[in-house]
């Protein structure tokens, strides 16, 4: 069997094939990576004193709270930022340069990796990749707050609130990946603008879709109901079976009985069954004595069904 070459294994299934070397943790995070990474350009990215400045031990620590808001409806009155400091215009700045360095270092890595695999730039490869992700997920956490903003005014037939907030988060990471810092424009102009758009193309599907299918599939009308016809069918069976058997006085009940059972249950009439206090008034009996009598004569007739009905 001929084996492909990792260059072209790597490009069959866009994933990175970990080499030699590498512990568990590693290869699992190495096996994650893409193995085409684009990034937003900066001239700044080409200099020596680069990596020191964005990642040195001099570079300004940004800490971004952790977002903890999720809707489930629309109504949901309490912002997703109450509480929360907005993240500065520098600070926003200095992220996605350090996104975007992070990754055009990592995608320099990848052209060398392409040519001979090594288990000491695969390391760097994850390293460059996990400041990318984790740079990343900064950016996400302080604007995740535009996605429900946006989502609160949007109005979709068909579509639930939930759905919409999936669409708004994709939109969030395609515009991050996008976003050209140095054109001097907020992220949230730019990335607001992403999410209604992608909401306007949300909703063009949906319609699409509704045009074609315009009934929601519901399982439960696709249930058999045979079992339902089947014990319906029986128990009409044994109703009149129970009726014959009362007719015609099969089970040998006195008067007493056959009355009782046929006012209690309500057969032979449109009425329905009686209680045992009116059966009671109808024969001159207590509650209890016509209770013991109607048990002596169900007995009876479950006899008589078994004689006649039940055994061939």
């Amino acid at each position: 069997m001929k084996t492909l070459p990792d260059t072209q294994t790597a490009a069959a299934t866009g994933r990175l094939l970990p080499p030699a070397g590498l512990d568990e943790e590693e290869r699992t995070v190495y096996a994650r990576i893409p193995s085409k990474v684009g990034f937003v350009g900066n001239p700044e990215f080409a200099a020596a004193s680069a990596e020191e400045r964005f990642f040195g031990q001099n570079a300004p620590r940004i800490e971004v709270s952790a977002w903890t808001h999720f809707p489930e409806v629309a109504q949901d009155a309490v912002g997703g930022s109450a509480g929360r400091p907005r993240l500065a215009s520098k600070d926003e700045a200095a992220l996605f340069l350090r996104y975007n360095y992070a990754r055009y270092r990592l995608k320099k890595l990848l052209a060398l990796q392409a040519r001979r695999n090594t288990a000491s730039r695969a390391k760097e490869v994850i390293t460059w990749f996990m400041r990318g992700q984790d740079i990343q997920g900064k950016l996400v956490r302080a604007n995740m707050a535009l996605v429900l903003a946006m989502a609160k005014r949007t109005r979709i037939p068909n579509v639930e609130f939930g759905e919409l907030i999936s669409e708004g988060n994709m939109a969030l990471l395609r515009s991050i990946e996008k976003f050209d810092v140095t054109r001097g424009f907020k992220f949230s102009t730019y990335a607001c603008r992403a999410i209604l758009k992608s909401f306007s193309r949300l909703a063009t599907s949906t319609g699409r879709y509704r045009q074609r299918f315009p009934v929601e599939f519901d399982p439960e009308l696709e249930r058999s109901d045979c079992d339902v016809q089947r014990h319906e069918l029986q128990r009409d069976d044994s109703v009149e079976a129970l009726r014959d058997i009362l007719v015609r006085n099969r089970a040998k009940l006195t008067e007493v009985e056959r009355t009782i059972v046929m006012e209690r249950f309500g057969i032979g009439s449109t009425e329905k069954g009686r209680t045992l206090a009116e059966v009671g008034k109808v024969v001159g009996l207590t509650n209890e004595r016509v209770r013991q009598i109607q048990n002596l004569a169900l007995q009876k007739i479950r006899e008589a069904l078994e004689q006649e009905y039940l055994v061939a």
